[in-house]
């Protein structure tokens, strides 16, 4: 464990302490953890518990975070700890963000050096929300931005302000959830903050390649209206920002049938009238012929797909191979 940061003791009570890394902005007793679960007040100061605890860790296509124009066709070293501050019912990851999960320490360096062992261009903190993991995210991106390995963060975007700032000269690029364009979603359903995660979205879009991603929940947030709602807050960052529409199962709480595919092709439609990228996840392999990268300009196939494995066919020193335009992705 190691003394967390962005806290400060309670003026109401001795041995409380208000940790100040999300909006929650959790008042913690002795011995009791915030709600994320990585942090807990240990003898009246604020520890990050979780620190270095790594619950699952794998090498994934990155397209699989989900991250197509980022280093397209690349490995990524994927990591995750426990908790999260969401409690969002439809968790796909619950076993390990909704509890303490059995764990084994791995030092940023123990970190740094499996990176190099696998030949990973990049790492990314996922699986959980890995912004409650901030201290280890400093520690560890350090040293891997220091080796020449990319920090990629798959995230909920539900990080305050100040350490937002912190963390983003060490972040190359992010998959941010947009879960739902409407206050009450995040407040009722999901125990979350919008305009938070709105701020995190505006300000990483500026600091590192960022892709989005909106889960479509029947009932909750699949509406026409909502998606293109959403849309406009997603095109204000630019045409060319990539949303990924998802495919909603049912796991943890929710019960819900899964989203119709054909919802989402509806909802793809609304978006690609003010954007140039719009991808769908979580359907079935051939029922939808686009998931592949098109130029905006000519529609000359610059990235295939299939599955989660990407492969450049039409991209040559960083244009489309047929029109010339600066193709919208990070390749080196």
């Amino acid at each position: 464990m190691k003394t967390a940061r962005h806290w400060k003791h309670d003026e109401k009570v001795a041995g409380r302490v208000v940790c100040y890394l999300c909006p929650h902005e959790c008042v913690i007793a002795e011995g009791k953890a915030g709600r994320c679960l990585g942090r807990k007040n240990i003898g009246g100061e604020l520890v990050a518990a979780s620190y270095g605890e790594i619950v699952s860790i794998a090498v994934d296509p990155i397209e699989k975070k989900p991250l197509y124009h980022f280093l397209p066709g690349s490995e990524i070293l994927s990591v995750a700890t426990y908790g999260c501050n969401l409690r969002c019912p439809f968790c796909q990851n619950a076993e390990i963000s909704q509890q303490v999960t059995p764990s084994r320490h791995v030092e940023p360096d123990e970190l740094l050096a499996l990176a190099k062992r696998h030949g990973a261009p990049s790492v990314a903190y996922t699986y959980n929300e890995p912004c409650i993991w901030f201290e280890y995210l400093m520690d560890a991106g350090k040293l891997m931005q220091g080796s020449g390995i990319r920090n990629v963060l798959v995230t909920n975007g539900m990080l305050d302000p100040e350490p937002l700032a912190e963390l983003l000269p060490l972040v190359a690029a992010m998959n941010i959830d947009l879960k739902s364009i409407r206050p009450e979603f995040y407040r009722d359903y999901v125990q979350g903050d919008l305009d938070t995660v709105l701020n995190t979205i505006r300000t990483a879009a500026k600091a590192c390649h960022v892709e989005l991603t909106n889960l479509l929940i029947p009932g909750r947030n699949d509406s026409p209206a909502e998606i293109a709602e959403l849309v406009d807050f997603v095109a204000s960052l630019g045409r060319e920002t990539v949303l990924h529409l998802s495919r909603y199962f049912p796991r943890h709480e929710e019960t819900e049938p899964p989203t119709l595919t054909e919802k989402l092709v509806e909802a793809a439609a609304i978006a690609r009238k003010k954007l140039d990228y719009v991808y769908l996840g979580n359907v079935t392999l051939g029922t939808v012929p686009d998931r592949d990268t098109f130029c905006p300009k000519c529609r000359n196939r610059l990235v295939e797909r299939s599955g989660h494995a990407g492969r450049i066919v039409g991209i040559k020193d960083g244009k489309c191979s047929n029109c010339g335009r600066k193709a919208d992705f990070i390749l080196v």
